[in-house]
């Protein structure tokens, strides 16, 4: 038996020494033993295995609480020894809140006392350079978040406060008096959205605490004075993306806030620090910097966006409109007065019966068709019938027979109703395809719907589509995209987010060139010559103007391209058609020069 243990002692050496065969327990089982009971969360059988228990109880169960740690995980290597002591390495590995991993490696001091190895304590033994009298702690740093901006780089919506202003008319017992002082003290916002009636229908309607306003900083500095204390009335601060101009495309910043909000937060930096008896930092232990999120960059044109909002915000009824750039598929601006905002955004999604501008599409496929090109001579009459049907001019007017240019140049329905009465159920389908209308453009932080062209085997149907008035339906942003196919020869995927594609469902077939290039011959006759010569001294304009009746009304249209902008603008129930080349004409006029 001594031979035997002679033996292992012999080959023991190698690696350690002989001393650390003479006794049971050698000093790297001591120092795992302390090491794995550390890891178990075993704080007093860990401290047992030091030279001074209590104090090493005390720290071991300190260090993992200020980690606020998840998990440790732990490695000794080898051991040097000299007499009745020796030092055995450590590597730590610990698990700490959010997935943050921090390695080190140290080295534990041991004595061998009465034939037994022990852990001298000190706080070396959790991190080398950890003081005896110091503690770690666990220091986070939030990264800074996200911004939006525009396309020139300027900010729109920025992290902030906001102040929720609600009105519970339950808890108010003069429910009139508290609805005019909110309208008083939101006056300089907007006297026109916030009057007391306004408020308090729509607190009545409300079943519990109605949102009033969103208050940001500086209007919750200046009037939140005024609203403490009304009954009924509470304002809570929250936070979330404030747009830094209150007057800024409003509904599409709304639409753009619902998308980025739960992308805005940045990966936050943290540390571990020492401190001293007095709580006091003394040193970094480790750092981790914080990872800010990337600003999100918007296609808007600042100035187009304004000066586009400045043209609808002129009119009293439902006004809007969008702007694209036909060569990216950026969009430039949308647009929508406050009371289209009551619906939604509209602009971009709202269907609407097209009217006249439909024409362009009927002419496309007309000359896709072979049926027809903008030099063949066509009949205007004042009216036609077809099947059942009698399809009049706007006011009963005719000019003969003239080439269909100037038949789209004129907007004859008779020319365009019997056009699409000629073509195959499917062609007015398949040509909106060809300009971009009809397919899903799931455009990232946008709602849009395009439109629909649905086939149409019935005569008088395919007449009456044809002239926008039967079952097609298209959105301004849809008519907008079909302004930038005419201008770009080929519908453009628009975007609105910079890096976030669009994905878009259904077929796009290709636009014959020569197709293109007789819809924007036609198109720039209609502003030399046609319906739309009032917007004729802004600049090379091309456009299609468009009615179409509706019940008590007619919508008024407005569509087109000059340069790179192509746009489409629409008055709901707005009349005339000139009401929406007047909006447009606004639009231009208020850019800068250079636009």
């Amino acid at each position: 038996m001594r031979t035997r243990m002679l033996t292992i002692c012999a080959v023991a050496v190698l690696a350690l020494t002989a001393s650390a065969c003479s006794s049971p327990q050698g000093p790297v089982p001591a120092a795992e033993a302390f090491a794995d009971a550390f890891a178990d969360h075993d704080f007093a059988t860990a401290g047992g295995h030091t030279t001074a228990p209590e104090k090493a109880t005390q720290a071991l169960t300190s260090a993992w609480q200020a980690l606020q740690a998840e998990k440790l995980s732990v490695r000794t290597g080898r051991a040097r020894v000299s007499g009745d002591t020796a030092t055995v390495d450590y590597t730590y590995e610990w698990t700490l809140p959010r997935g943050r991993q921090w390695t080190y490696s140290g080295e534990l001091q041991l004595g061998r006392t009465g034939g037994r190895w022990l852990v001298r304590w000190s706080s070396a033994g959790i991190h080398p350079k950890l003081g005896d009298t110091q503690t770690l702690q666990l220091r986070t740093k939030p990264a800074p978040r996200a911004r939006v901006n525009e396309s020139a780089g300027s900010d729109v919506l920025v992290p902030g406060t906001v102040s929720r202003v609600r009105f519970t008319v339950a808890d108010a017992p003069d429910p009139e008096r508290v609805a005019g002082a909110l309208a008083a003290a939101l006056s300089h916002i907007d006297p026109v959205a916030y009057t007391p009636q306004s408020i308090l229908t729509a607190a009545r309607r409300t079943d519990g605490a109605h949102t009033v306003i969103l208050l940001d900083e500086y209007e919750a500095n200046t009037i939140g004075a005024r609203l403490i204390g009304l009954p009924g009335v509470t304002l809570t601060q929250e936070w979330d993306m404030v747009p830094t101009d209150r007057k800024f495309a409003p509904d599409l910043l709304t639409q753009v806030r619902k998308t980025v909000i739960a992308e805005v937060d940045g990966k936050a930096g943290w540390s571990v620090v020492t401190q001293n008896a007095h709580g006091a930092d003394l040193g970094v232990l480790h750092e981790v910097a914080a990872q800010p999120a990337p600003s999100f960059s918007l296609s808007i044109d600042r100035f187009v966006q304004n000066s586009a909002q400045h043209a609808v915000n002129l009119r009293t009824e439902q006004t809007m409109m969008v702007v694209l750039r036909p060569s990216t598929g950026a969009i430039l601006a949308v647009a929508q007065n406050k009371a289209a905002d009551r619906d939604g955004p509209v602009a971009t999604s709202g269907q609407y019966p097209p009217g006249s501008i439909f024409k362009t599409v009927t002419a496309a496929a007309a000359m896709e068709a072979g049926v027809a090109t903008p030099d063949t001579v066509l009949a205007c009459p004042s009216r036609t019938v077809i099947g059942e049907r009698t399809i009049p001019n706007y006011n009963l007017f005719s000019v003969g027979e003239v080439p269909m240019a100037t038949a789209y140049e004129r907007s004859c329905n008779t020319t365009f109703a019997r056009l699409a009465s000629r073509l195959d159920p499917d062609a007015l389908t398949a040509a909106a395809a060809r300009l971009g209308i009809g397919q899903d453009y799931r455009v990232v932080g946008l709602p849009t719907l395009s439109g629909s062209v649905p086939p149409a085997e019935g005569l008088v149907q395919r007449a009456e589509d044809g002239i926008g008035q039967g079952r097609v339906v298209a959105s301004p942003f849809g008519m907008a995209v079909m302004a930038a196919a005419v201008a770009h020869g080929s519908a453009p995927v628009p975007y609105l987010i910079e890096g976030r594609p669009t994905e878009i469902v259904g077929e796009r077939p290709t636009l014959d060139p020569e197709v293109a290039e007789g819809l924007r011959d036609m198109m720039r006759m209609v502003v030399t010559g046609g319906t739309a010569e009032r917007i004729r001294d802004q600049g090379e304009v091309y456009g299609k103007t468009g009615e179409a009746e509706v019940e008590g009304g007619s919508h008024s249209w407005f569509v087109g391209y000059r340069g790179d902008m192509a746009f489409a603008t629409l008055l709901v129930k707005g009349g005339s058609s000139d009401n929406a080349v007047a909006v447009t004409r606004d639009m231009f006029a208020a850019l800068p020069s250079g636009y």
